[in-house]
């Protein structure tokens, strides 16, 4: 009997390492692809940057900004959910991703006539807005992106990073040709829309050599109402992100001008590019935490700690070197045109904390089907947001507008320590700012 129990206690054990270590491989495929991404994008950016100068830079970021107040539209909230269903049962398979690329679509089209009819209420020019219209028509193109739900549902990235690692260094060279040639703010925008078509299809060539067919996707209009009636708090919540991310250079842009924008711009830039570790990190390890659910509730409540342990000090040993030397950083890379984005991005990398462990506690209102306090919580944070840079940016310019965004996050964030049935959750993320506890549990 004893000899039985020792022999399934060490098949258990082996189930676990086998799982960890699919787990890992998934994570660092995710890791290479962005960091590739990371440094390709950054570097090129710079030289876009200093290129096209802070207020044409500023224009291409405003442009960017406005479609990306709509573009969770388009997403329709159903990334995780569908990466969730996919998970339980991968048998609907073609079912649940010909369903979600078709309501995608729709949710694309919709999107670019809510931009048609909110360009009317802005000041801009017919040049901006055309700028606008040609990064918006990307949306459709990123609906195909349903095709890496299932890739992460497999825990099998690296088909995935296959695309985005050939699409990303084929539009940052053809973003540095551009700049040799002399090319017009024009052409960069459309590069823009470009890479979301060879995304599009370098993930249909990885899923056709998976021996699937976007031809067996199917169309089930009561998986569509299930999918929505789950996904619609999120839907929101997407919105009410959208708003918090980007509203603050589009009122810059109107409340300033497109040179404060460029300014602004670069310390975002430098503050979000790193923001693909927490999403990496989640993305991977998403199955795993729905699957812990179903082993047991200390098992699960302990990888959820473990996740914000991790993304709580990543965050800070990120922000620290940053804030201490923004001034250099600024000037190395970017030049004096742009010194006004070294006060901005003392105060806006701290904004990657409270991103950081928003991402990883968005996992955990997923697994409980919490969306609604997902959405909360994010328009709340869009509310704070809005209202704050209206009250700080005529006072403190682009400083106004990073001091918002940090707050509004932090604000986001840890408004689930208010709702009862999330306090456990919420426990756990405030004890991973405990650098002794953090170091007990290691």
């Amino acid at each position: 009997m004893k000899i039985n129990n020792i022999l399934k206690d060490k098949f258990n054990k082996l189930q676990l390492s086998s799982g960890f270590k699919r787990y890992f491989v998934n994570t660092s495929w995710l890791f290479f692809e962005r960091i590739i991404g990371m440094a390709v994008t950054f570097f090129v950016g710079v030289y876009v940057a200093r290129y096209l100068g802070p207020a044409n830079f500023g224009l291409l970021s405003y442009a960017g900004s406005f479609v990306g107040l709509f573009s969770a539209i388009a997403a329709l909230g159903l990334d995780n959910i569908v990466v969730r269903e996919l998970v339980k049962d991968e048998k609907r398979r073609d079912e649940l991703l010909g369903t979600t690329f078709v309501l995608k679509v729709i949710g694309s089209i919709f999107v670019l006539t809510i931009i048609a009819i909110a360009v009317r209420f802005t000041n801009n020019d017919s040049f901006t807005n055309l700028l606008i219209f040609i990064i918006a028509i990307g949306t459709i193109f990123q609906s195909f992106n349903v095709i890496n739900f299932y890739f992460q549902a497999k825990v099998l990235s690296k088909y995935t990073v296959y695309a985005q690692v050939f699409t990303t260094i084929l539009c940052a060279a053809i973003k540095l040709l551009l700049i040799y040639f002399n090319m017009g703010l024009i052409y960069f925008t459309i590069v823009t829309l470009l890479q979301s078509i060879i995304l599009a299809s370098g993930l249909i060539v990885m899923y056709t050599k998976q021996k699937s067919s976007l031809l067996k996707w199917s169309i089930n209009y009561g998986l569509a109402k299930n999918l929505l009636k789950d996904s619609w708090p999120l839907i929101l919540s997407g919105i009410a992100i959208s708003i918090y991310m980007k509203i603050d250079q589009v009122m810059i842009k109107n409340m300033l001008n497109t040179e404060a924008v460029g300014n602004y711009a670069v310390a975002v830039r430098i503050s979000e590019v790193w923001y693909f570790i927490p999403m990496a990190i989640t993305k991977s390890v998403f199955p795993a935490i729905i699957n812990a659910k179903k082993i047991s509730e200390k098992l699960y409540y302990e990888r959820l700690q473990k996740l914000y342990d991790l993304m709580v000090w990543l965050a800070i040993g990120i922000a620290l070197p940053i804030m201490l030397l923004s001034n250099n950083i600024i000037k190395l890379l970017f030049g004096i045109q742009y010194q006004e984005a070294a006060g901005v991005l003392r105060i806006y990398v701290w904004a990657g904390v409270f991103v950081f462990l928003g991402v990883a506690s968005s996992q955990y209102l997923i697994a409980e089907n919490y969306t609604k306090i997902s959405f909360l919580n994010s328009l709340t944070g869009a509310i704070v947001n809005v209202i704050l840079n209206i009250t700080l940016i005529p006072k403190f310019g682009i400083k106004g507008a990073a001091i918002a965004t940090v707050i509004s996050y932090f604000v986001s964030v840890f408004l689930i320590i208010l709702i009862p049935k999330t306090y456990k959750n919420s426990v756990l993320m405030l004890k991973s700012f405990s650098p002794l506890s953090c170091i007990k549990r290691i």
